[in-house]
This record gives structure tokens, sequence and C-alpha cells, in this order.
């Protein structure tokens, strides 16, 4: 009777099968924390502009008209549309390709100060950009180090979908 596999290969391949579960386990939870850290750092840029869009409850909410831009921010009169809101001189916008001179955007003011963001379909679009880049490059991660291409695709498929939207709204 001849042996499939002497003894000596069989006890050679066991380290071998060991070391390749260790440097799986390694890459799969390396990749992982590199993933979750993109998204949470999405997340925690988007969530700056969003919960002013999203938590309107009790924020001032009204127009302003830009009359004014330069030096990476817009301005313009503010007119209140929400109770308890007061009309202002000047409020400030940040500059960006969604904002044109001489137009009215709908606005949230943020509390304490007179800086705007934009509201509305448009704002809260505009707001999560930052999480539409973070699910494209995280779709990499999980593509090229977990080797999960279906969960890739999706994450860049939402991605994509969230940066086209965003582009068309504003």
């Amino acid at each position: 009777m001849i042996p499939a596999m002497p003894a000596s290969a069989a006890a050679a391949a066991r380290p071998r099968q060991a070391a390749r579960a260790v440097l799986w386990l390694g890459r799969v939870a390396v990749m992982g924390t590199v993933t979750a850290l993109i998204l949470i750092a999405g997340v925690w840029a988007s969530w700056g502009t969003a919960q002013h869009v999203l938590l309107t409850k009790g924020r001032e909410q009204g127009t302003v008209e830009v009359t004014r831009c330069g030096g990476g921010s817009c301005s313009g009169p503010y007119s209140p549309l929400s109770a308890g809101s007061q009309a202002r001189e000047r409020v400030v916008l940040a500059d960006s390709v969604a904002v044109a001179k001489g137009r009215t955007y709908s606005v949230v003011v943020k509390p304490g100060g007179d800086e705007a963001v934009r509201s509305g379909p448009a704002g809260v679009l505009y707001a999560w950009v930052p999480l539409g880049g973070a699910l494209l490059l995280a779709s990499v991660v999980v593509a090229g180090g977990l080797r999960r291409t279906r969960a890739a695709w999706v994450m860049a498929g939402s991605g994509v979908a969230l940066l086209t939207a965003a582009f068309f709204a504003v």
C-alpha cells in the first residue's frame, strides 16, 4: 500500500495552512478597519452641514438673495420664512459651484452666527457629498483588500448615485 502523502509532507503542510489563516485574518481585520475609518470620516465630514439641513426644527429658515461673492463665500440679505426668525442684512453662504450671484436660495441659518447652509433637496444632497466620495474610496478597499466585489459594486454604485444626484440637484 502506497500512502497518498508521506508523513513528513503532511506535517509540513499544517504550519503553512496555519500561516495562511493568520495572514487572511490579519488582512480582513486591517482592510475592514480601513474601510470603517473611511466611511466614518465620510459621515463625520458630511454631518457638519447635514445636521443643520436635516434637523431643522427650531432653526431659522428663510431665503437669501446672493448679492456679493468673493474670498470663498457669498453673502446677501436674509428674508425669514419660519416663525421666530429675524431678517438680517447679511448672511454668508460657502462659495461653491452651486451658488451664483443674483440668485435666491432657501437656507437654514446655523445657530449663533450669520452663516447659512442651503436647505431643501439640493441642500441635503450637497451636504452628503463627502459621504459619496467616501463610499467610492471604500469600495476600492472592499474590492481589493477584502475581495468582496459585490459589496464593492453596491458601495460604488451608491456613491456614484449620490454624487450624480447632488450634481443635478444643485
